[in-house]
């Protein structure tokens, strides 16, 4: 038996609003929002009183998808700093693949997003950056180059 795909990355915002028109700008395009709560939910959380929102984003392939989930309730927790460095425990970042990062990077900006350090280029290979998006969420960027 194997898995048959990998089906999303969920990542807890705090504002999903913010969240949502980031990731549209990145290219994402939005699948639908749901408000979850109650029975299902606080089994499989293992949580007490679950009240959530949701948006689930996907590329323009269809193959990659983000679940992105604001808890109304319990409260969202921070466990460490509010925008832990790269090298934190845990998952690290979110990677898109993009046609034009300096473009790609300038309309990020416009949502908020800080680039971490600078664009750098991989040998012959991709131009490369790390950035801060909404919630502290890192996301990266490559444009294949050639």
């Amino acid at each position: 038996m194997t898995i048959q795909r990998m089906d999303n990355v969920g990542i807890v915002v705090d504002d999903l609003p913010a969240a949502v028109a980031f990731f549209t700008e990145l290219g994402m395009e939005l699948e639908g929002e749901a408000d979850i709560d109650g029975g299902p939910a606080d089994r499989m959380l293992g949580l007490d009183g679950v009240r959530t929102t949701i948006a689930m984003m996907r590329t323009p392939d269809g193959h990659g998808k983000l679940e992105l989930t604001k808890f109304h309730a319990p409260a969202a927790v921070t466990a460490g700093p509010a925008e832990p460095p790269p090298h934190t425990m845990g998952l690290h970042r979110v990677m898109f693949a993009v046609d034009d990062l300096d473009a790609t990077l300038a309309r990020l900006r416009g949502h908020g997003a800080v680039l971490l350090g600078e664009v750098t280029r991989y040998g012959d290979a991709y131009l490369l950056c790390n950035l801060r998006g909404p919630s502290g969420i890192i996301v990266a960027l490559a444009e294949r180059l050639g």
